[in-house]
């Protein structure tokens, strides 16, 4: 992974956040970044009601562009990846728990990270393999690997879908980066054309000192964007113009390429 990285081209792909919902209004958000205002939610016209109903707003986002970029494929493993999760509905349990009040299960089954994958494979009666994982600052990264797995052992196709929201009240002092509310999904196939490449770097203080010009100046051109969640900065790198983009987590320099 450090030396080669993962290489994967798209097929499709689907974004949903608050008042930007069409692939120019993408474009628009791409060449300039905004906030997204509003609380509206994605309708998930394709998902049965009853369990539609079942959703929040992150899981509906989440739906929604799940079900827009797979168009009615079926038996396609799936990749959901939240840095946070429903941590909204998991604080709401954990207040009921310290005020000594009863549970719910199927609050409780709607609060863990793979709810939104659950209920779309319930709801398309798909019984393909899928993944829920979070990594923290890295977790669209080591999503991304994930599929690239799944891809290297035969898999024609992989969905990614990658979601999340602001962070509740409570925990807001926690959060080091400027959370959206936004959901989008990638049909991952084997490299073909437009290429994507990801690979990891591990940094020192010693080569964060002597960083080399190329890696200087792209990290300088998108020195902007990095109050932008990696959620966010990844998307933004796929539907703009960037040919590279430079993110360093902890001791990790992940460093996205294409090749067009």
């Amino acid at each position: 992974m450090r030396e080669n990285g993962v290489r994967f081209s798209i097929a499709s792909h689907a974004a949903w956040a608050p008042g930007v919902d069409t692939p120019d209004a993408w474009k628009e958000w791409a060449k300039a970044p905004f906030p997204f205002v509003g609380d509206a939610e994605p309708a998930v016209a394709a998902m049965p009601p009853m369990l539609r109903r079942r959703a929040g707003s992150l899981g509906k986002m989440a739906l929604e562009v799940a079900y827009q970029c797979l168009d009615g494929r079926t038996n396609i493993p799936t990749v959901f990846c939240s840095r946070h999760g429903e941590v909204t509905r998991a604080i709401d349990l954990l207040t009921e728990l310290v005020q000594e009040q009863s549970v719910s299960p199927t609050g409780f089954g709607l609060a863990v990270h793979n709810a939104s994958a659950g209920l779309f494979s319930i709801a398309r009666k798909d019984q393909a393999n899928h993944i829920a994982l979070a990594a923290g600052d890295s977790t669209i990264e080591h999503a991304v690997i994930e599929a690239c797995g799944l891809l290297a052992d035969g898999e024609p196709m992989v969905l990614l879908v990658a979601y999340d929201q602001p962070l509740p009240d409570l925990m807001k002092q926690f959060q080091d980066a400027d959370e959206q509310p936004y959901a989008w999904a990638w049909l991952m196939v084997p490299a073909q054309d437009d290429v994507i490449r990801l690979r990891c770097e591990s940094v020192t203080d010693r080569q964060e000192d002597n960083m080399d010009a190329e890696v200087l100046a792209t990290a300088l051109a998108t020195a902007g964007a990095m109050t932008m969640t990696s959620g966010l900065q990844a998307w933004r790198f796929v539907c703009g113009a960037q040919t590279k983009l430079i993110r360093q987590a902890g001791n990790r320099r992940w460093i996205w390429s294409r090749d067009v």
